[in-house]
């Protein structure tokens, strides 16, 4: 539910300000309805969310996962310390994506040659801002995309014609289309950072998911090292130095921004004690046998409960984790496997009503700020000169009344709105947008059709 906007232009964002207009909105809506607050990691939020834990200890701050992960994305990408290991695993990543970008702009740059391409191809070239999450992988997934037809492009008789204005940069732009190692290195590139991609997209939504991120965080870098490893052909005890670069950048992002909230949202999901999960990774731990996982799940219950209460609600957990008292029934048990663990808890938490409250509130959470800051660009996207209320393109046409689609990873495929959003279709669905492009062109709603 989007509440209020605040516009804060010519004001210094401190985290005094910060934390004063979230504890008004705390104690606007009440205090016991607010579970969680989640910010970007930024210093002076991630001190505004300290301000509000010490006057509510029981609201948690816990940094944007999805800008956690794009942190990572652009260390990968763009290494800076020249001396530094990482600079020089990562140099090739670096050129390859300034490459990709010097393609770009030379050919959208120049009306004959963007029309040359837009003859081969039924996708678009992206202007992707730098600020959007996993921009490079968004555009080397469009280069994959259209490598076709670039590649056709640049051998055509035109390409030679119109490329006088810059012969040097026109015939590197043919030398990198026309080159398999330079692909190579983009689909390398790609499928390494994919789990990251994958996780990204499945975070950045306001669907419940705050309980699955210790493990997905897991199980993506897990991923990562398995494609590093089977490229670079070698045995999973063997050592990495690509691998080891990315892994140091992935830990270290992944351990700033795990909180004792993450981890108390991990133990309450039941489908984490069974053998069947446990079994399915290597060296796998059920949440209560793991020691950190354990004193973060501890520091949070003191914080929910004291006295006769946290000895209570320590008890029900314990019957819980070992499949205690009210939780050793065979349905109980045997549902905690497939059964969503919201629904779980509702059906065979009954013998523990305290756990049972704090699970079912943490059971529902989102885990990134991105979903509220769609607000914006959907606005945006809605009252602006392109979107005048008084044109025709608003009246009538594919977006007649700009119909907005629900904020889920699946909303696109399941009918969360009449017609797609274009600024997110044209990221990563190119079947779909070669799709909306041919039935605006039919229509006459395109450029190149006015």
């Amino acid at each position: 539910m989007f509440l209020r906007a605040i516009n804060t232009e010519g004001i210094s964002k401190t985290k005094e300000y910060i934390a004063e207009k979230m504890l008004a909105i705390i104690d606007e809506v009440g205090a016991q309805n607010v579970v969680q607050v989640i910010t970007d990691n930024a210093a002076n939020c991630r001190a505004a969310g300290i301000i509000v834990e010490q006057k509510h200890p029981h609201i948690f701050w816990t940094p944007c996962v999805v800008h956690t992960l794009n942190l990572a994305l652009k260390n990968i990408c763009a290494s800076r310390e020249i001396e530094d290991v990482l600079y020089t695993e990562f140099q090739w990543i670096s050129e390859v994506i300034g490459d990709a970008s010097m393609i770009k702009n030379f050919i959208m740059n120049h009306s004959m040659r963007l029309s040359m391409f837009n003859e081969q191809s039924n996708l678009k070239f992206l202007a992707i801002a730098d600020t959007r999450f996993a921009s490079a992988i968004v555009m080397l997934k469009r280069f994959i995309a259209i490598k076709d037809a670039l590649s056709v492009m640049v051998v055509s008789e035109k390409w030679s014609a119109y490329r006088e204005d810059n012969p040097r940069q026109a015939q590197f732009v043919k030398e990198k289309i026309v080159n398999d190692m330079w692909w190579d290195k983009v689909r390398y590139f790609l499928s390494f950072t994919e789990p990251i991609y994958t996780m990204i997209r499945a975070a950045d939504t306001d669907k419940a998911c705050l309980h699955l991120i210790y493990e997905m965080w897991d199980t993506m870098i897990e991923k990562v090292k398995s494609v590093i490893y089977r490229h670079e052909m070698k045995e999973t005890h063997e050592e990495s130095i690509f691998y080891s670069a990315v892994h140091d950048i992935l830990v270290s992002r992944w351990t700033k921004s795990n909180t004792p909230f993450h981890c108390l949202a991990h133990s309450l999901n039941p489908k984490y004690y069974t053998d069947a999960w446990i079994n399915e990774v290597p060296n796998r731990q059920a949440p209560h046998n793991d020691e950190e996982i354990s004193e973060m799940r501890n520091t949070c219950f003191r914080r929910y409960f004291s006295g006769e209460e946290l000895k209570k609600v320590k008890l029900q957990y314990a019957n819980f984790s070992l499949f205690g008292n009210g939780f050793n029934s065979f349905d109980s048990l045997e549902d905690r496997s497939y059964m969503e663990p919201k629904m779980w808890w509702g059906i065979h938490g009954h013998s523990a009503p305290e756990l049972k409250k704090l699970a079912l509130k943490l059971l529902g959470q989102p885990t990134s700020s991105s979903c509220a800051e769609r607000n914006w660009s959907t606005y945006g996207l809605i009252h602006s000169s392109l979107r005048n209320r008084k044109s025709d393109e608003y009246r009538c046409g594919p977006s007649a009344m700009w119909d907005v689609g629900a904020d889920t990873f699946e909303a696109d495929f399941e009918g969360g709105a009449d017609f797609l959003e274009q600024a997110d279709l044209s990221l990563d669905e190119p079947e779909l947008e070669e799709r909306l492009f041919e039935d605006l062109e039919a229509l006459g709603l395109t450029e190149d059709a006015e």
